[in-house]
């Protein structure tokens, strides 16, 4: 391992950034066998196949795919190669995507989140993650949008509870509010959650709606703190990691490996954990500049990042 966590290392392969301090709050490092591979890390070297073996190789427990590669292989096939290598799904990505310009495109995402509930059912994902989705095309109504968002999930609910399939609503940055999310904090999401599985007060939520915290999305939001307390055990159904860089050269593919930015992940582990999660953490990277690299010195790096820098 390198000697400190930060931009500048052996292992950063944007160059030319200048070394920052890298001193974090006193923390244990993480559980190794807590590191879960989101596939799309690596989604340009490697199928679901190559994904899953190199897992075992790495001695990384858990993986995330991508309902792209999921097709490719098969969720049957899949779910066979997920048992012989032992491999827990942390999530299956993506479900979501509901607004829509009319009645038929809204069926059509319902119908497509039905798919994916059964998809994740078949692999044994511990939660479907949903991007919700942005204004559709032509529209300047976001109210309308996420209204749209809270009626899609209301029709696809009760189907995700008799498939024993936790949905996880993925807020978003802001900056993707017009195309991907429109649900871009985590108590919006939360509220989300409130109305379609409200709880008695001083009950528990159910646990079949909850949210997936990525460190990329919600590292800048002043009331996460506040957030993650009313989330409680029960609606933490993801964390996913990486970094924030800066520069950011592209607004969607230039993710930071866990280190190389500014999100102060320790800290933030903490308070996610603090609040009850005890799950996987799963390393996202969306970089078209890792995607450059060779995939098992990518899976080295990650693996050696989350304990040092996470």
């Amino acid at each position: 391992m390198s000697a400190a966590c930060g931009p500048g290392g052996a292992d950063e392969p944007r160059g030319g950034i200048a070394d920052r301090a890298a001193a974090q709050p006193a923390s244990a490092p993480p559980p190794a066998e807590r590191l879960s591979l989101n596939t799309a890390t690596v989604r340009e070297q490697w199928n679901l196949r190559q994904m899953i073996e190199a897992c075992g190789r790495h001695g990384i427990r858990g993986i995330a795919p991508w309902r792209d590669k999921l097709d490719e292989l098969g969720a049957a096939q899949a779910a066979r190669l997920l048992r012989q290598h032992d491999l827990t799904v942390s999530g299956l990505c993506r479900g979501g995507m509901f607004p829509a310009a009319d009645a038929a495109g809204r069926r059509a995402a319902i119908d497509d989140n039905r798919r994916a509930i059964d998809d994740a059912a078949t692999i044994g994902a511990r939660c479907l993650v949903l991007v919700v989705g942005g204004i559709p095309a032509g529209s300047k109504d976001l109210p309308g949008a996420r209204q749209m968002v809270i009626d899609g999930i209301a029709a696809v609910l009760d189907h995700a509870r008799e498939s024993g399939v936790p949905l996880a609503i993925e807020p978003l940055h802001p900056m993707y509010c017009a195309d991907r999310a429109c649900v871009n904090t985590l108590d919006q999401a939360l509220d989300i959650c409130d109305v379609l599985d409200p709880h008695l007060a001083g009950g528990r939520p159910s646990g079949a709606i909850g949210v997936a915290v990525d460190a990329y999305h919600v590292w800048w939001d002043p009331n996460l703190p506040r957030a993650l307390e009313r989330a409680r055990p029960e609606r933490l159904l993801a964390y996913h990691i990486c970094d924030w860089l800066v520069p950011t050269t592209d607004l969607l593919l230039d993710r930071g490996m866990m280190g190389d930015g500014v999100i102060d992940l320790p800290a933030l582990r903490g308070m996610v954990e603090g609040h009850g999660y005890r799950g996987f953490h799963e390393v996202e990277i969306l970089s078209t500049r890792w995607w450059r690299r060779d995939p098992d010195e990518v899976l080295r790096i990650a693996r050696e990042r989350h304990l040092r820098c996470s």
